[in-house]
């Protein structure tokens, strides 16, 4: 019999800095065997450099639920509010360019 271990509840305490946030329009990932570490940076117009405002350090089972977390929350997120345009890339609706008559 497969019985599932009964769902453990978790407390988070979130501080008055961390509630602030860190807001981030660049992150660079990279890898090993062992991790995945997530940089989040901003890119600010006009201004050449930039700099990591959080590091965050995960297992590769972590990054893959993340992963599977984060497109869950997209598809409903989308699905309340229409499809996430990404700047900088053509709508396929649109065509790719071609004229026809």
């Amino acid at each position: 019999m497969n019985a599932k271990p009964p769902q453990q509840r978790i407390t988070l305490d979130l501080g008055e800095k961390e509630a602030e946030g860190i807001y981030s329009n660049l992150t660079l990932i990279s890898s090993s065997p062992a991790e995945f570490i997530l940089d989040f940076a901003r890119i600010v117009p006009g201004l050449p450099k930039t700099k990591v405002h959080a590091r965050i350090i995960m297992t590769p089972q972590s990054a893959k639920a993340l992963q599977k977390s984060l497109a869950a929350n997209i598809e409903r997120f989308e699905g309340v509010n229409g499809e996430i345009k990404l700047a900088g890339q053509p709508d396929p609706s649109q065509g790719i360019g071609f004229q026809t008559e």
